[in-house]
């Protein structure tokens, strides 16, 4: 309680009501007290009302403190006049008072008056009641704020969990989820996870046990050589608590929690640590379903041919977001004794119809190449035609190159396909842009244009599909700068490091699309 409660309470009484320190001091005073003498208002002292009797008030006033109910007592002072005026009293220790001191609370009736002592005795305690009551409510009130408060920040963290997982696809999110954002909702210190990897992502076939690239942040139960043992901050030294993983019937491993608080119901942690489990099969099956549509893609695609003196390197990865089957392709061709043939293009779309009419493209070009393959326009406009005749409704992006071995010439022409980028020896590079024309398949009876320039020895071609360049948001100009400004960095680099690199060169971005990379580099004059 404090004083602004202590008026109001007292302020209706008909008798008089003080607040005193130990030191005799009045803190507070109702209205009827000064209504009865002016003089006991706050800041007086009851030992300057009656100077001549100290001891005995002190003593009277040590009565008072140290009882927790109402004592009955007298007290006596001299008004102004010098008079004695003896009041009826009871006292007892204000036990709400925090102040620096001890207090008493005094309530006074004049002796002599009409007023019945006993009514004041029962004034007294029902006043007391109330007081009692509302301390009571009080101490109520502000626990059961804490526990509001406490409910909230708890709800607040689940949501904030919830919300995380749903955004989570890959493995490695999930698990930066577990130990960036499960500890708050769990109460605890820190959060970790040992997980069956053969459950998570059945293998492909039985000798295949590669894990995902970004498989970070987590102990594999499968292979335990993969756990350091390491665990951050002080988690190590609290007493952990083991929770099963378990979705779909399938035992997925376990969550490790550090440091969790008593206080938190079993009922709280079982429900996030269900949570965690369906996030993980989630994002087990996204990658499970994501290498399955690689494999296939990759089975899709032609093996090179080993020519004399020309290196080659491929690499190809599938979309973030995607896990059906592209239509992106390369190949390379040995058209005769003096020419080489290069393509790469990218039906648009994606799914198993995308993929099959690649793989019949691929099929198109190789029964083409020989017959035309030192022609780019005429290889670009026989793929328009078999496009239109057998895909009518079908558009793709493609790009041939034929290579001389005699006069380094490379002869190129573009059907709506981001231009080869050429990088020399010393880093510095150029697109190859001087020959674009429409896409292949919707138009008929273009004319394709084409344009040459020569190579040195040890240039590397850089064929690729708009994949490496393409971002969410972002103009395709600012991605075929990053790849110039990276060609600077691949000098003295094999050609199946230099193809690599482009792959992944931006390990943390996100890419919609497929990405197909044909690197080839040219041999010296013979």
């Amino acid at each position: 309680m404090t004083l602004g409660l202590f008026r109001a309470i007292t302020k209706p009484l008909p008798h008089a009501v003080l607040l005193c320190g130990a030191d005799g001091r009045v803190l507070a005073a109702n209205p009827a007290a000064c209504r009865c003498d002016d003089r006991l208002g706050p800041g007086a002292s009851l030992f300057d009302l009656r100077p001549d009797d100290t001891p005995w008030l002190r003593q009277q006033l040590a009565v008072w403190l140290r009882s927790g109910s109402p004592v009955p007592g007298a007290l006596v002072i001299k008004d102004a006049d010098g008079r004695m005026r003896r009041f009826r009293c009871h006292g007892a220790r204000a036990t709400w008072w925090d102040g620096p001191q001890p207090a008493i609370q005094l309530h006074l009736v004049e002796a002599g008056t009409s007023d019945q002592f006993v009514v004041l005795s029962q004034q007294v305690e029902a006043l007391n009641r109330e007081v009692a009551f509302r301390r009571a409510t009080e101490v109520d009130r502000a626990r059961l704020l804490a526990a509001e408060r406490a409910t909230r920040a708890q709800l607040q963290h689940l949501y904030d969990l919830t919300a995380a997982l749903a955004g989570a696809i890959t493995l490695a999110e999930v698990s930066r989820v577990v130990s960036q954002v499960a500890p708050a909702a769990l109460g605890a210190a820190a959060a970790e996870l040992y997980l069956h990897s053969a459950r998570l992502m059945p293998p492909l076939q039985p000798e295949d046990d590669r894990l995902p690239a970004d498989a970070e942040g987590w102990t594999d139960l499968d292979r335990p050589s993969s756990s350091d043992g390491s665990l951050a901050g002080e988690a190590a030294d609290a007493v952990p608590l083991a929770l099963s993983l378990e979705a779909d019937g399938v035992q997925l491993g376990m969550l490790i929690v550090y440091g969790a608080h008593s206080s938190t119901a079993p009922e709280h942690v079982t429900a996030v640590a269900q949570q965690i489990a369906q996030a993980l099969r989630r994002a087990g099956l996204h990658e499970h379903e994501h290498r399955v549509a690689e494999r296939l893609q990759l089975s899709l695609l032609p093996q090179l041919p080993d020519l004399p003196g020309l290196e080659t390197a491929t690499c190809y990865a599938p979309g973030s977001d995607l896990l059906s089957v592209g239509g992106d392709w390369y190949d390379v061709y040995d058209v005769d004794a003096d020419h080489i043939g290069l393509s790469i293009g990218d039906v648009a779309g994606h799914g198993l119809h995308e993929a099959t009419v690649m793989a019949q493209i691929t099929a198109a070009l190789r029964n083409i190449v020989p017959r035309c393959g030192t022609d780019p326009t005429a290889v670009l406009d026989e793929l328009n035609t078999f496009l239109g005749r057998y895909h009518p409704n079908r558009m793709a992006t493609g790009c041939y190159l034929v290579f001389h071995r005699r006069t380094r010439a490379l002869t190129y022409a573009c059907a709506g396909h981001p231009p080869p980028l050429l990088i020399h020896a010393d880093g510095t590079s150029a697109y190859l842009k001087h020959a674009t024309s429409p896409p292949l398949g919707p138009v008929r009876n273009i004319r394709y244009r084409q344009a040459a320039t020569t190579v040195t020895a040890n240039d590397t071609l850089l064929l690729y599909t708009d994949g490496l360049i393409e971002r969410r948001r972002e103009d395709l100009a600012i991605g075929m700068e990053r790849l110039t400004k990276l060609a600077r960095t691949t000098i003295g680099l094999d050609i199946a490091e230099l193809c690599d690199r482009f792959l992944h060169h931006q390990p943390e971005a996100a890419f919609p699309d497929d990405r197909a990379l044909l690197a080839v580099r040219f041999p010296p004059p013979s």
